[in-house]
């Protein structure tokens, strides 16, 4: 049975991404997740289903994950203990992220709990379930687990993803001047001289 890396993108993205990912690991079978999940408990039955489907082809299975992508696998698939797990971009405390969302949205906690969903100016909806069920639902993750942080991301602070490490034991490496998104010339190459040494 072949090696199999499957492909998590994070919002905005697609499974066809993973297309990147197989030119520099041409001995392993490369995939994207196709998935529709939005909230993590819709993740959690979508992608156990899904990678339990990939993982039955392949001897060993690794993953490479993206910003939201990353937090819905590390709550998802920890119990299915992958060999090893790339995270871009992750996020690593999604309660800072929504808190912080409020903030931008000049709008408070308690405002959110009374409106049950909040629309934002900059396109995000915030809603009290999801607040909620983050603060109930904490990551467990014992999986073997490399991190890349841009340090001008805007979404996770450098300090948040550096706890998170240090509670998961992952290694963690920063791309100063890289954002959020890895997209640039220069931010791309990085990432590929990061994933094939990681």
């Amino acid at each position: 049975m072949k090696r199999g890396m499957l492909y998590i993108h994070g919002k905005g993205g697609s499974a066809a991404e993973a297309a990147h990912y197989a030119s520099l690991f041409p001995e392993w079978d490369v995939a994207g997740l196709d998935y529709r999940a939005e909230t993590p408990w819709d993740a959690q039955a979508e992608f156990t289903a899904l990678y339990d489907a990939f993982a039955e082809k392949h001897a060993r299975v690794r993953l490479i994950a993206n910003s939201i992508g990353a937090w819905f696998a590390l709550h998802a698939l920890g119990e299915r203990k992958p060999e090893k797990a790339y995270l871009i971009s992750p996020i690593a405390d999604m309660e800072r992220l929504i808190l912080d969302m409020l903030g931008w949205a000049q709008s408070t906690e308690e405002e959110l709990e009374r409106a049950g969903t909040l629309e934002t100016a900059f396109g995000e909806t915030l809603s009290w379930d999801y607040l909620v069920w983050v603060r109930k639902h904490p990551i467990s993750w014992s999986v073997p687990t490399a991190i890349l942080y841009g340090s001008r991301d805007r979404l996770q602070s450098r300090a948040s993803v550096e706890a998170f490490a240090r509670r998961v034991g992952a290694s963690l490496t920063v791309m100063e001047d890289g954002e959020h998104w890895f997209h640039t010339e220069e931010q791309m190459r990085f990432l590929d001289r990061w994933i094939t040494s990681a």
